[in-house]
């Protein structure tokens, strides 16, 4: 199992508002340049946030959520302090409850 790390926000906030397109894009750029395997996704309505324990934190995001998921702390707490207004925490992964971390529940059109 994986400890990952999120932000999470609305999509409108992430996707629109915020310039996260370039942000992750110059974070890619970085990590091919250093020969360093991508360690952050981002996810659109994430499935983990319909297990029981999350319900608390699902309640507080504006939906259609959208969460940046990484294993690497120090990213998620650097989003944190860049964005603000975001939720952030972490769960593990693959379990019982979370089969699979990047799991999305948004449909494709």
């Amino acid at each position: 199992m994986k400890t990952y790390y999120y932000v999470l926000a609305s999509q409108r906030f992430v996707l629109e508002e915020e310039p996260m397109e370039e942000v992750l894009r110059e974070r890619t750029r970085h990590y091919h340049e250093q020969e360093k395997e991508i360690d952050f996704w981002v996810v659109k309505q994430p499935a983990f946030l319909e297990v029981p324990q999350m319900a608390q934190v699902k309640a507080k995001c504006p939906q259609p959520a959208v969460a940046i998921i990484s294993t690497n702390h120090q990213f998620i707490t650097w989003l944190k302090l860049r964005l603000e207004y975001v939720i952030t925490g972490e769960f593990q992964a693959p379990s019982e409850s979370i089969a699979d971390p990047l799991a999305s529940l948004a449909t494709v059109s």
